[in-house]
């Protein structure tokens, strides 16, 4: 049974353009769907976040729109209810890699208020990608990548294929145009190979140790990608 850390969001908002708080934090499935998969692979799961503060869930991630219907809506409250390392994160702050065999980062807006300037969370991805460790990143969770740097001050990223949520979902979903940025522009800029499919559509990059995936419907398919490389 290998061990596989959860770095999640502390924010409840995601500060726009305008200064405006929107609520937010993680999106439910993206936590849910992978915990699932790694928990019925018989793996134990440790959530760390900055300061060890419960991580928040976006209240619109529980919505029956967003689940197939009231029953789904249901059906992923009990879920997270039944996550209790969700409860007892350890800080961030904390953490040493070498004491898991994987790291998964589940998105929501949260991770865009905190992990993407999150000094720990940057050197934790730095370290895992140059160690080999197994990395699996979902959605809006790639804002973290924007922290991590080399001693150069280049990204440890640059170069890399991967994906995230796209500037046409953030369109699509409203909120594109009272951003401060956009995920997909940052990305590009620090020199990652940015790969886009059909929005709304499960889309998983893997580029050696590192697998992306492109939205909410991508992160089941990424955690079973993520297993592939625990062997």
């Amino acid at each position: 049974m290998a061990k596989i850390l959860f770095v999640m969001t502390g924010a409840d908002h995601w500060t726009l353009a305008d200064g405006t708080k929107h609520p937010t934090g993680f999106w439910a499935d993206e936590a849910a769907a992978p915990y699932q998969v790694f928990r019925a692979a018989g793996h134990e799961i440790v959530v760390a976040t900055p300061g060890g503060v419960v991580p928040p869930v976006d209240a619109a991630s529980l919505a029956p729109q967003f689940n197939g219907g009231e029953e789904g809506a249901k059906q992923m409250a009990d879920t997270l209810a039944s996550m209790a390392e969700l409860r007892r994160p350890v800080p961030l702050e904390d953490v040493r890699l070498q004491d898991y065999y994987a790291v998964f980062y589940p998105g929501g807006h949260g991770p865009m208020e905190d992990l993407a300037v999150n000094a720990d969370s940057g050197a934790l991805l730095t370290l895992a990608l140059k160690s080999g460790t197994p990395l699996g990143v979902v959605c809006h969770a790639p804002a973290a990548l924007l922290a991590a740097a080399n001693e150069d001050g280049t990204s440890p990223f640059a170069g890399y294929r991967l994906t995230g949520f796209t500037n046409a979902e953030e369109i699509q979903g409203g909120l594109a145009d009272k951003a401060r940025w956009l995920l997909q522009d940052r990305l590009v800029a620090l020199g990652a190979d940015f790969r886009e499919s059909t929005p709304w559509a499960p889309h998983v990059e893997v580029d050696r140790t590192l697998v992306t995936g492109q939205n909410p419907a991508s992160a089941g398919p990424l955690a079973e990608e993520l297993l592939k490389q625990l062997g």
